[in-house]
């Protein structure tokens, strides 16, 4: 189910919550979508804990991820990850805002079928820009060509962040109408039982 532009809220947000039984919100999308920023106030409206899972791994690992790719390299960071999503997806009630990388990594998406996965899909010229402005290292960008491995990773994740339960396709939208937006969808996805994940 994909979706771009919004519309006013038809369930209310203790409605949706009861419906939503506890299952926990993972945000996918490449780096720069809005994972944290969108998540932050998804989780307050819904009365859901937030989880930046990126700041999870900084914090098990002891330092920064530019450091533990650095050490680790990315079969390392991986691994790490693979763990840290394990534990948090333990828990109910969340919204996890993801790392860009998570679903290369088919163990994960066991995981992250656990919930409700929705992929934040900014359309490329506004992600390009939103990094651009965003003084964060980002360790796959750190090329001679940051646009064109920008693209590349786009390319090849693109078709693994489809398989996600929920598209919302995003331009210029703040982190709080996206919020609003996914708020608005969630409740024809949990009508529709050709949407559930059993897997």
């Amino acid at each position: 189910m994909s979706y771009s532009g919004f519309r006013v809220m038809a369930d209310s947000t203790p409605t949706l919550k009861k419906r939503l039984s506890g299952r926990s919100l993972y945000l996918v999308g490449m780096m720069g979508s809005g994972k944290t920023s969108t998540g932050r106030p998804l989780a307050e409206r819904l009365g859901y804990g937030f989880v930046d899972a990126d700041a999870v791994i900084e914090q098990a690992a002891g330092c920064s991820i530019p450091e533990i790719f650095e050490r680790d390299g990315d079969a390392g960071f991986r691994s790490l990850e693979s763990q840290v999503l394990s534990a948090i997806s333990q828990r109910h009630s969340l919204v996890v805002a993801t790392g860009g990388g998570v679903v290369t990594q088919p163990e994960n998406w066991g995981l992250l079928h656990s919930g409700i996965v929705i992929w934040l899909d900014v359309v490329p010229d506004q992600l390009l820009q939103r990094l651009n402005a965003d003084s964060t290292v980002r360790p796959l960008l750190q090329t001679t060509d940051p646009e064109a491995s920008l693209n590349a990773l786009l390319n090849e994740r693109r078709p693994l962040y489809s398989e996600a339960d929920l598209t919302v396709v995003i331009n210029d939208e703040t982190p709080e109408a996206v919020a609003d937006g996914i708020l608005q969808l969630l409740p024809s996805l949990l009508q529709d039982p050709t949407q559930r994940r059993t897997d």
